[in-house]
Order: structure tokens, then C-alpha cells, then sequence
């Protein structure tokens, strides 16, 4: 395999979790694998580019904007996303996506991120425990949803649902706050799950693949 080109270049393309949302450190999951990217030798340009409440629908609406100015040519241009849980809050009509929607929507997102990076420059992170039982099982389908998706595409998947559902730090951070979003320590524990995949895929020498995705 060629060399890749140097200066890395990568975006986090996700919900309220990719934005740090009730970190009082303001570092969330992002903030911490990139810095433990950083403390292994990998020099990077991170941009986290979260929004509060988009679902995957609307992340993949808007991603080929985000990375135009952001990844330019001759760089290792890379793309994170990581989106789901938003997919799976309830209304009256039932989940504001569909389990076929979301999966569109994050082949939309892959194919058009891909169109924007470099070759295995596309990173897919899967959506974490929240605290509510019937919204969990509706994210526990989603994973597996996911993690069929990204496989089918090639793609790695970082599935982060089944070592949040039951980590005791998560769980309680979340139940603590607002249900959805931990304080520090909880995403210390997510970049924790995040972190091995990640650092595998930024690494060279690694293919810029994962060796495991979790």
C-alpha cells in the first residue's frame, strides 16, 4: 500500500455527543481520542462539527458542506460520523426515523463522505446507551442495523452501544444529567471504547484500518 499524504485532516460529523454536550471540561469523546491520538505521535487537525438534535438524516444532509472547506487536496482527509440516537427518539408517530431511513441515510453519509477523503478515510462510530429501557431496544436494533451496514460497505464500525448499556459510569452520568448526555467522566468512559479503533485507523502503518472495531 502507497504511502498516504501527509497532514491529516479529520472531521467528527455527528449529533449533541460529537458537540460534548454537559462535559463541564468541554473536551466530550472527541476532545479525548484525538488527544490520545496526539499522545501517540499522530499529528492532526481535528474538527468537531456536532449539532444538537440533527439526526442521521440531517448529518448526512449537510456533510458535504462541512468537509468542502475543511479537507483539501494533497491531505489525508478524513471523516468520523457518528450518529443514531436521535433517529430513535420517540413521538407521536413513532421514532422520528424509521430503521430504513437511518440506514439510508448513513449510506448517503458514507458515499458522500468518501467522495471527499482519502482512500479508508471514512470512520462510522455507533450510537450509545441512553437512560430509557424502550428507546435502548430501539438503539440496540440500530447497532446491529449499523454494523450489518458498514461491513456490507466495508467500512469500519465502532459499536459503542453494548459497552455503554451496561457500563455502571455511563449509566449513571447520563441518569444523573438529562438522560442522554454524561458529565466528564462518562465520556471518558466513551472515548475509552472509542479510543483502540481509532488510534488503529489513524495510524499508517495500521493500513488505516482497526483492528478491531468493537
Amino acid at each position: 500500500m502507497p504511502d498516504r499524504p501527509r497532514d491529516p485532516r479529520i472531521c467528527f460529523l455527528g449529533d449533541s455527543y460529537t458537540a460534548a454536550v454537559g462535559d463541564p471540561s468541554a473536551l466530550g469523546w472527541v476532545g479525548r481520542v484525538v488527544a490520545a491520538a496526539h499522545a501517540a505521535g499522530h499529528t492532526l487537525t481535528a474538527y468537531p462539527l456536532g449539532v444538537r438534535g440533527e439526526t442521521s438524516a440531517q448529518v448526512a444532509d449537510r456533510i458535504d458542506t462541512e468537509l468542502r472547506p475543511r479537507l483539501v487536496p494533497g491531505a489525508d482527509n478524513r471523516a468520523v460520523l457518528a450518529v443514531g440516537v436521535n433517529d430513535t427518539v420517540a413521538t407521536d408517530d413513532g421514532p422520528r426515523l424509521s430503521a430504513a431511513q437511518s440506514e439510508d441515510a448513513l449510506r448517503r453519509a458514507v458515499a458522500t463522505a468518501r467522495r471527499r477523503t482519502a482512500d479508508g478515510g471514512v470512520l462510522v462510530v455507533g450510537p450509545p446507551a441512553v437512560d430509557d429501557d424502550a428507546q435502548n431496544d430501539r438503539l440496540r436494533a440500530l447497532d446491529d442495523r449499523f454494523a450489518r451496514t458498514c461491513h456490507a460497505l466495508g467500512v469500519p464500525y465502532v459499536a459503542t452501544f453494548a459497552a455503554t448499556v451496561g457500563h455502571t459510569v455511563w449509566r449513571h452520568e447520563v441518569a444523573a444529567g438529562d438522560s442522554y448526555h454524561p458529565g466528564a467522566a462518562g465520556y471518558a468512559a466513551f472515548a475509552e471504547v472509542v479510543e483502540p479503533a481509532f488510534l488503529a485507523w489513524v495510524d499508517p502503518a495500521a493500513g488505516g484500518a482497526p483492528a478491531a472495531c468493537g
